[in-house]
């Protein structure tokens, strides 16, 4: 069971670093839920997520999350010491501090430009993340962390990726600067001037000019006969 949850990871992994450039080490944003399922089923976030998504790993969360921890009481404090072992991303919430899901959400706007996966226990900050395109998302399932599989949304955006509907505005800045970069635009002009200059001589004018040719011809030849009756008379 273990190697087939290897393979579909491995899979979904695989998806996600080709169609939307995930790279090592992957950048996780963890709630507080998702860290008192891992402390009541005795999960090794930090030692067992790198193997499972088969690269290097950045656990991380948010002060928000933390002081969601905090204001939740003993209940949570096993949680809340392990989020505060991982390193804490910088959320537009200093001052007024909000719930967990609500301030995940806010780190994957704008199309999720940081490259976060997000793990959650949360059934409805998860339905909110699958609402967003290339965004992986991780649960904990009994003693079993799981990759979930790419979301009706992910796949229909590389789909419209697929059959040139929609191309990202980084790729497109990319291809114009790679465009400029090996001189393309200007092959493409001088190819447009070059089809303009190229022409052959226009037939027509070719046809009247041998006509022309013909009819001097055929006016000496008169003139020549002419003058050889003249000689003869005389």
């Amino acid at each position: 069971m273990g190697v087939t949850r290897q393979k579909h990871a491995k899979k979904i992994m695989g998806f996600y670093k080709h169609n939307f450039q995930f790279r090592e080490p992957f950048q996780v944003l963890l709630d507080g839920t998702f860290c008192q399922a891992a402390l009541r089923n005795k999960i090794q976030i930090r030692e067992q997520l790198p193997g499972y998504l088969d690269g290097a790993a950045q656990l991380c969360t948010t002060r928000c999350v933390i002081k969601e921890l905090e204001s939740l009481g003993k209940a949570l404090y096993g949680a809340k010491l392990i989020a505060q072992r991982f390193q804490v991303r910088n959320c537009s919430h200093h001052k007024n501090p909000v719930s967990g899901s609500t301030c995940l959400l806010s780190m994957i706007e704008d199309g999720n430009p940081h490259h976060f996966f997000i793990a959650t226990q949360d059934q409805d900050l998860s339905n909110k993340v699958k609402r967003k395109p290339g965004i992986p998302l991780l649960f904990i399932i009994q003693n079993t962390m799981v990759l979930d599989k790419p979301s009706p949304k992910s796949l229909a955006f590389v789909q419209k990726l697929q059959t040139n509907q929609l191309v990202p505005e980084y790729q497109k800045q990319s291809i114009v600067e790679l465009k400029e970069k090996e001189g393309l635009v200007k092959q493409e002009g001088e190819k447009r001037r070059k089809r303009k200059r190229a022409g052959g001589p226009n037939p027509l004018s070719c046809l009247k000019k041998k006509k022309k040719k013909t009819q001097e011809g055929q006016e000496t030849s008169a003139e020549k006969k002419k003058r050889r009756k003249r000689k003869r008379n005389r």
